[in-house]
């Protein structure tokens, strides 16, 4: 049976105690925390346009929720985007952003702020994480990620956990393959890959049910509310998840790629490296159209994999009574090139690489199935949590919280910055502009046909000044 045929699980769970109103009422008085975060998640979701899509379980999650259409990250990359995500600071470039931090902690030189989970933990919260988190699945150093001497985010959690199944160890699991295949060199691995089997055929499966099982835990007792961050490892490469995800896609038409050429000119353009690295079967798709087409539909089996997941923990959270007494986010910690700009991968200042679903439920919102146009950034869900759970908000958080736009969800918004180790982005309602560390500066203009293919910035060297302002005073 094909899983489209199924009905999503957060859905019918949803449905059912809507009929019964047998839950479970949560007495804690502050709000739960349910933060689920899918790891390389472009928007590529039924509820943020994309039609040939199915994520039924994360649509429902917006239509009882309100989805962010203009959602931010601040670095094209896992490590520096959930750097900003976990901490409420802009921070350094690289995927080793959070391990820098965890080395100066230790070193003790000087006091470094508490990450959320820490604040959550300091303010009465039970603060625990499953799955890719933090950059580290498990949260953990060393060959294969599971020194547990070495800790990428030192008095975060109060449990930081990492089933690994078949694959042996979190590192097996990150890039891991169907029936416990582990990377141990890129270019022996098929760049994508489905097979028959259930959930359980591809690393995620372990890391829903041990999601399951913590919130079966945390709501048993009720004594402190909880903060459970939830972290899903597709649709990264490699793009594997069991054929009948796959099966989805069978005949159905999959859009144009836009703007599929190189860009002219100084970019911040990549070969793809990531992508390279695995076996391709010598195949180009920049050139093999046919080989493109089936690399997007395994990416978007990935997605309906990933999908089915989430409504796993969404369905567990209701049937738990908790849903009652629980903020939920869903978060994408960044784009993902499939074909545009001839990039496939993240890792650059385009929009493809920085443009991510953010959806936030919250008990007694109004605006249910409401979506924003409003740009916000990942660098504010730090202060929006605080500010839903009616906890203090640090001072260092550098985000602004956007429990207003939930409100009113046709407010505006603000700008949204982005950074690699060689240039930073800033983002308005109408224009990008990214400026390279040697003073290069480039220009888009997001209300004309051309968008990011036709760089503006010698004809309006005025908004190019006034963007540079605002890029450096948000930073810095």
């Amino acid at each position: 049976m094909k899983i489209k045929k199924n009905i999503p699980f957060f859905c019918a769970l949803f449905s059912l105690f809507l009929i019964t109103g047998c839950q479970k009422k949560q007495v804690n008085q502050k709000p739960n925390v349910l933060l689920i975060c899918v790891d390389d998640l472009r928007p590529e979701l039924k509820s943020f346009g994309a039609d040939y899509i199915h994520s039924p379980n994360i649509d429902a999650l917006a239509a009882v929720g309100v989805a962010f259409q203009n959602h931010y990250v601040n670095a094209p990359s896992c490590g520096p985007s959930r750097y900003t995500l976990l901490t409420g600071h802009y921070g350094p470039a690289g995927n080793n952003a959070l391990f820098l931090r965890a080395k100066k902690m230790n070193e003790g030189a000087e006091e470094i702020d508490k990450s959320m989970p820490e604040w959550f933990k300091s303010n009465g919260y039970t603060t625990v994480s499953v799955g890719k988190v933090s950059h580290h699945p498990g949260g953990r150093g060393g060959k294969n990620w599971n020194d547990s001497t070495k800790i990428e985010m030192p008095n975060a959690w109060d449990k930081h956990l990492m089933p690994v199944a078949e694959w042996e160890h979190p590192r097996g699991m990150m890039h891991g393959l169907a029936h416990g295949e582990i990377r141990e060199k890129a270019g022996n691995m098929d760049v994508f890959q489905s097979v028959e089997g259930d959930d359980y055929t591809y690393p995620d499966g372990a890391i829903a049910d041990e999601a399951l099982k913590q919130l079966r835990e945390l709501t048993s007792t009720n004594e402190k509310p909880f903060f459970l961050a939830v972290g899903i490892i597709k649709p990264h490469l490699p793009f594997g998840a069991p054929k009948s995800y796959y099966d989805n896609y069978e005949g159905v038409a999959l859009p144009e790629i836009s703007h599929p050429e190189r860009p002219h000119g100084k970019t911040t353009w990549h070969g793809s490296g990531e992508f390279k690295k695995y076996n391709s079967w010598g195949k180009n798709p920049n050139k093999d159209a046919a080989f493109a087409d089936d690399v997007r539909r395994h990416y978007a089996a990935c997605v309906s994999y990933a999908d089915a997941q989430v409504g796993k923990v969404l369905a567990e959270l209701i049937r738990t009574g908790a849903d009652k007494n629980t903020i939920v986010m869903l978060w994408g910690d960044h784009g993902w090139h499939l074909g545009e700009h001839a990039i496939w991968g993240k890792h650059s200042l385009f929009e493809e690489s920085l443009h991510a679903p953010l959806i936030i439920h919250y008990p007694g919102m109004k605006n249910k199935g409401a979506n924003t146009n409003a740009i916000v950034e990942t660098v504010d869900i730090f202060p929006t949590l605080c500010d839903l759970a009616g906890i203090e908000t640090p001072n260092y958080a550098k985000g602004e919280s956007v429990k207003e736009i939930l409100v009113d969800p046709d407010m505006i918004g603000h700008t949204a910055v982005a950074y690699t180790s060689k240039a930073s982005t800033i983002r308005t309602s109408t224009h990008r502009m990214t400026l390279h560390k040697d003073g290069f500066v480039e220009l888009y203009d997001h209300t004309s046909a051309e968008k990011e293919t036709k760089n503006i910035a010698d004809e309006n060297p005025e908004l190019v000044e006034e963007l540079k302002k605002k890029l450096n005073n948000k930073m810095y």
